[in-house]
């Protein structure tokens, strides 16, 4: 099997480096296929994909959201900046005939033409690319007029959001000018990067989760699959008095958001018709 080559990029190439390198570790495909497999088929359904359109989706990791829009007969292009997640989807569907090309790409500099897409969907994808000004142009950017865009990004207030306020005094700084993920999931914060140039329905959702015993259950799942928790623990790694105190706010946060076997992981769903 060919390889992907790596996504190029215009602007901070060593900060995408990072990213790519960040969102290979770990198994990120099993937080998709776990813990948020929903996901992708919701915002299949949110933004009305159809079969004949064009659509593409931006961070698209193994496919949560590629394969969904695919199997509804859309002509599908899966980009994401890490190539090994790329590779992943492409695998899962090499027998499946769905029409998906896995390519890499930067949300920030998309290797596409104006307009070129029907629809541009993203699942908790593009919030991690650190300008969000240029991700969101190039989105836009990307879809004809009168098409339309569909993402979801975890809110700042949400279970999701709190992982991320907890593990920041842990984690690396992050780069000049980068923006938190999260603010994504903030409705005025996407009406800042897109109003005016899209018409924009914003709502929040929740997501019941049913994977984790306890706290403690989430916790390690998180360390041992999930990027942005691998490099923070990696970041303290000969700090065990702050290794310590991570584990256990991460197992607090877990048991505190607990209804029985219940989590509930709050997101914003943006759709909208680009003018």
């Amino acid at each position: 099997m060919n390889t992907i080559a790596a996504a190029v990029t215009t602007a901070a190439p060593e900060i995408k480096a990072k990213h790519a390198v960040m969102w290979a570790l770990g198994d990120y495909p099993a937080v998709a296929h776990e813990v948020i497999p929903d996901l992708g088929p919701r915002l299949v359904d949110a933004v009305g994909i159809t079969g004949g359109e064009r659509v593409l989706d931006i961070a698209a990791g193994d496919g949560n959201a590629s394969i969904p829009a695919a199997e509804r007969g859309a002509s599908v292009v899966a980009s994401d900046l890490t190539p090994e997640l790329l590779e992943a989807g492409r695998a899962r569907t090499a027998d499946s005939g769905l029409d998906i090309t896995w390519q890499a790409a930067d949300a920030e500099a998309l290797p596409f033409a104006d307009g070129e897409f029907d629809v541009a969907i993203s699942c908790v994808g593009i919030m991690f690319a650190p300008f969000h000004g240029a991700a969101a142009s190039e989105l836009v950017r990307a879809v004809r007029p009168g098409g339309r865009i569909g993402l979801i990004a975890w809110t700042p207030e949400g279970f999701i959001g709190e992982m991320f306020r907890i593990m920041k005094p842990f984690a690396p700084a992050p780069p000049p000018g980068a923006e938190p993920a999260v603010l994504w999931g903030s409705e005025d914060h996407v009406r800042s990067l897109l109003a005016g140039r899209v018409d924009l329905e914003l709502r929040r959702e929740l997501l019941d989760v049913r994977r984790f015993a306890d706290g403690a259950a989430f916790r390690d799942f998180f360390k041992r699959t999930y990027g942005p928790t691998i490099v923070t623990y990696r970041g303290i790694a000969d700090q065990p008095e702050r290794v310590a105190e991570l584990d256990r706010l991460l197992a607090d946060l877990g048991d505190r958001h607990r209804d029985g076997d219940l989590v509930q992981l709050e997101y914003l769903l943006t759709t909208g018709t680009v003018r």
